[in-house]
């Protein structure tokens, strides 16, 4: 409840600053870019990081006993930039009865590098698609061998379903030029494409089938032969000899 309200806090901060900055800056006001250096600025040094259950990383404990807030979907950003032993520079809002600062951005001091709090990652629509082209470097495997992508020379990643790629086995040689339309996300990983489209080149593409949704567990779809009747179901026993 206190990091909702603190982030409110800050919000309202930023938008006061540009309603006095004029139209042009509450025109920027709704852009994920905010200039972070406004705000009160702690410094420390980080012992270790706070961690979901699920294993990202969402804060910062400095050894002073500070606990630094940062969004789940920083986690990758975080690491890269921020490490135990590192000297920070934090910018946020302290709490008032506890060491808790929510922050918008830290920095590390003796790299420069910063990791920023711009909301959330941006997701794109199916019509925000975008067009990448590129050398095929190799490809990429599930568990079972099956291809389902490949990865480009300039280390980005195709994926599309297993069924589609096998369809599609001879445009995802390695050494090929190929051309895919679909959703990107960049990262602090790398970027990745979920693949609607394919092709030789931008002006001639082949779109991808979506995966077909899984039908019942045992419907007509399931795979291999049929499981065995249960006990008690089998054929009745032959009738005794006279």
């Amino acid at each position: 409840m206190k990091t909702t309200r603190m982030r409110a806090l800050f919000w309202v901060l930023l938008a006061t600053t540009a309603i006095g900055s004029g139209a042009a800056a509450y025109s920027q006001a709704r852009d994920p870019i905010w200039d972070s250096s406004q705000l009160p600025e702690s410094r420390g040094t980080v012992k270790q990081y706070t961690l979901t259950p699920r294993g990202d990383v969402d804060g910062l404990i400095l050894t002073d006993g500070t606990e630094v807030k940062l969004p789940p979907h920083l986690s990758a950003q975080t690491v890269f930039a921020i490490r135990p032993g590192d000297q920070v520079s934090v910018r946020g809002l302290r709490a008032r009865a506890i060491p808790l600062v929510d922050a918008a951005s830290v920095t590390n001091v003796a790299t420069g590098k910063s990791v920023v709090d711009n909301g959330p990652p941006d997701r794109r629509g199916a019509n925000d698609d975008q067009t990448i082209s590129g050398r095929i470097a190799l490809q990429l495997h599930g568990k079972r061998g099956e291809v389902n992508g490949v990865v480009l020379d300039d280390g980005t990643t195709l994926r599309l379903p297993p069924p589609e790629a096998e369809r599609m086995q001879d445009q995802l040689a390695q050494g090929r030029s190929i051309s895919v339309r679909g959703d990107v996300l960049d990262t602090a990983l790398g970027k990745v494409v979920d693949v609607r489209a394919i092709g030789a080149s931008p002006e001639q593409m082949t779109e991808v089938r979506s995966p077909r949704p899984p039908g019942p567990k045992d419907g007509p779809d399931r795979r291999g032969p049929p499981p065995p009747p249960p006990p008690g179901f089998g054929p009745p026993p032959p009738p005794p000899r006279g």
